[in-house]
């Protein structure tokens, strides 16, 4: 087959280190990729807002499958597009993807169809916001209603600072994406992340992830797109996914294919586990980034035959193995992000880093210039690495980051902390 994955992050460098691994694969391109990913497939310098150029490169190359990786590209109907031009696409339309391109959607669905989520109103108007702030009090959490890059997202512990997110939102921090908010009450427990694979009408349930959003150690600083994340999440038992299951994407599935938009890819399901079980934080309708990455270095089966079963509504029968062992990423990024940050510093010790016992690297942010590896992003690096348990992978991870040399990089320390934990309180 020939395949042609759309996205430049790390996570579309897990997923095309996964699909160049089967053997089904007989060409692999990635749009409009980096430096780590042209090492796994060919990149073309296509913009893969530009709908037209991909689907003119993908009748030139006679492209079998195209892969689909970032939310951006779901929310702006890409599949849409390559469905109607008869290219077979993995990823939801646009309607269906509008679980993660619209809060306001997803809470209104889960309302309708008694889908466990936390209380909340919408909002068109600030002051109405504020109002609605101030009647509930904090702690409290604010969203824009669309698209932003994982950081239009705060958690207030104060009435203040849900305030300012109700000002900073409508004044136009995140452009149309935050000209609706929706406010939530606050929910009290751990957080999960669970994925699974839909063809329209069934669900095949994949690994479970925890992911680190805080910029700093101790889950201190701004919100981000990810700094690291474990796979499996221990918070996440066999009787908890059972009932994220039947309670949440079963139900969300049934809702949409009754709409008449049926929702074919990955389903991610953000889960706070809370005294009263799980509950729904929000729906992704892409891969997470980083637990893309872990999820890949996990998966014992052919990823491609999976995804192809999405697209053809064939996943009644389907099954996937994992590896039992668990994995762990460490998000290396710029300096100054999620904010201002600088590009072109140079990147050393990649090859060194690699050879550690059980360490893969995806790359994010880079890009390849006078035969170095330069930082070109925010989130730029992904160390990974396999162990028998969490505390293992950690370690192997850490020890491949102390190989790199990079002085305008930066990660946290501690990735994993809460499932190292609970490893050390059991020996």
């Amino acid at each position: 087959m020939k395949i042609l994955v759309l996205g430049s992050g790390g996570r579309e460098h897990a997923l095309a280190w996964k699909i160049a691994a089967s053997p089904l694969v007989e060409k692999l391109w990635c749009a409009p990729g980096n430096a780590g990913i042209a090492r796994d497939a060919e990149c073309v310098p296509i913009d893969i807002a530009d709908h037209a150029a991909v689907i003119d490169f993908c009748k030139r190359n006679a492209v079998d499958f195209v892969v689909v990786g970032p939310d951006a590209a779901i929310a702006a109907g890409v599949v849409d597009d390559l469905n109607a031009a008869g290219f077979k696409a993995f990823g939801p339309t646009r309607a269906a993807g509008r679980l993660e391109s619209s809060k306001n959607f997803t809470k209104a669905l889960c309302r309708a169809n008694n889908i466990p989520t936390a209380a909340y109103e919408h909002f068109t108007d600030a002051e109405q916001a504020k109002a609605y702030i101030r009647k509930q009090g904090a702690p409290i959490v604010v969203k824009a209603d669309g698209l932003a890059a994982g950081k239009g997202v705060v958690v207030a512990m104060t009435e203040a600072e849900a305030l300012a997110a109700v000002d900073m939102m409508f004044g136009g921090a995140f452009g149309a994406s935050g000209a609706e908010v929706v406010v939530e009450e606050f929910m009290q427990g751990e957080e999960a992340s669970f994925f699974a694979l839909c063809d329209g009408e069934h669900a095949l349930e994949l690994a479970t992830a925890q992911d680190h959003k805080r910029a700093f150690d101790g889950d201190e600083g701004p919100n981000t797109g990810g700094m690291g994340a474990y796979s499996p999440a221990p918070v996440m038992t066999e009787a908890m996914c059972a009932r994220v299951m039947d309670e949440m994407i079963r139900p969300t599935l049934r809702a949409l294919k009754a709409m008449g938009t049926p929702y074919k890819g990955v389903i991610f399901a953000g889960i706070m586990v809370t005294k009263d079980g799980p509950k729904l934080v929000e729906y992704n309708a892409r891969f997470g980034d980083p637990e893309c990455q872990v999820l890949m270095l996990r998966m014992m089966s052919d990823i491609v035959p999976a995804l192809l079963a999405c697209a053809d509504g064939q996943l009644k029968n389907f099954n996937l193995r994992w590896f039992d062992d668990a994995a762990l990423t460490v998000i290396m990024a710029t300096k100054g992000y999620p904010g201002d940050y600088g590009r072109g510093s140079v990147i050393g010790g990649l090859d060194e880093a690699a050879k550690v016992e059980g360490v893969e690297i995806f790359h994010a942010g880079t890009a390849a210039k006078d035969g170095r590896i330069v930082a070109n992003g925010g989130r730029v690096l992904n160390v990974c690495a396999l162990g028998r348990n969490v505390t293992e992978a950690q370690a192997r991870a850490y020890q491949a980051v102390d190989r790199i040399n990079w002085p305008e990089g930066f990660c946290r320390r501690d990735i994993g902390w809460q499932a190292v934990a609970r490893e050390k309180a059991k020996a």
